[in-house]
């Protein structure tokens, strides 16, 4: 890492809003860091699209944050860290990239049952990353996945306790429960805002397995690995301030952070040049 800033903001990106579970952990991992967060809700969902794909509109964004004077990326999407991860760190080696892998060890060590069920979309369970993850840690364990078509899409509408929605998980979840499984691992960055619903599924002898918070303390050891950190002052007020881009619409944007985060922020708009990202004037 050449000639970073500690006081520069860590830049987050994901296909959508999905991304904004895992910005949620790190504001409450790291209070004093500023962020900056693009949803590139122009190409979502990354879920169905090819890996050669999702990893040009991956390394697009990527160099568009570095642009902005990140010190560090994380990959808010479990598509795009399937797709892109090692091509973005072989690509721009100088810069830290943290990414988003299925918490099937944490599900594979805790269950009783044996049985773990994975939700995540085609792309996800397509890449090497998911294959070597279930390769490592899975042995001895039956994974059950499901992709949930169109989940992901209603989410993005901000559909969360709609009757379609419940049908989706219902669909995904009752297979499963038949089966004997004890964990749900969330492999995609969109589902954790749907947990209640998936918890009044599967009941109390399921645990739902949210990746976010473990990704933001992996934020913050690489932070300090690199002496990049930056702690909030004494008396310095904690909310940390945020940058809000998408390649969408904006006002979409600005709706959903308040549905799904409570807060009122304005967006900006960024545009797709070809492989490039441009600030729109």
């Amino acid at each position: 890492m050449v000639d970073v800033d500690a006081n520069a903001p860590i830049g987050v990106f994901d296909s959508g809003v999905g991304g904004l579970s895992v910005l949620r952990a790190l504001w409450r991992e790291l209070p004093g860091e500023t962020f900056l967060f693009l949803a590139d809700q122009a190409h979502v969902p990354y879920g169905p699209r090819s890996l050669e794909q999702v990893r040009g509109f991956s390394e697009g964004i990527a160099r568009f944050l570095l642009a902005q004077r990140v010190k560090l990326i994380v990959v808010a999407c479990n598509a795009a860290s399937a797709a892109a991860l090692h091509h973005l760190r072989a690509t721009l080696p100088q810069t830290s990239f943290v990414g988003m892998e299925p918490a099937v060890k944490p599900a594979s060590e805790s269950t009783s049952s044996g049985v773990v069920g994975v939700l995540a979309t085609p792309a996800t369970f397509q890449g090497a990353l998911y294959a070597s993850v279930v390769e490592r840690f899975a042995n001895g364990v039956q994974l059950l996945q499901h992709t949930c078509p169109g989940l992901v899409n209603q989410i993005e509408r901000g559909r969360l306790d709609e009757p379609e929605t419940r049908l989706i998980l219902e669909d995904a979840l009752r297979p499963m429960l038949a089966q004997g499984i004890d964990r749900i691992v969330l492999g995609c960055t969109h589902y954790p805002f749907v947990i209640p619903q998936i918890e009044s599924i599967v009941g109390e002898g399921v645990r739902v397995i949210d990746p976010a918070p473990a990704v933001a303390r992996q934020v913050r050891r690489v932070l300090e690995q690199h002496s990049l950190i930056r702690e909030p002052q004494r008396g310095e007020q904690v909310d940390p301030e945020t940058r809000f881009l998408t390649s969408g619409d904006p006002p979409i944007l600005e709706r959903l952070l308040f549905e799904l985060l409570g807060i009122r922020r304005q967006a900006e708009r960024v545009t797709w040049d070809g492989e490039k990202l441009d600030e729109s004037d």
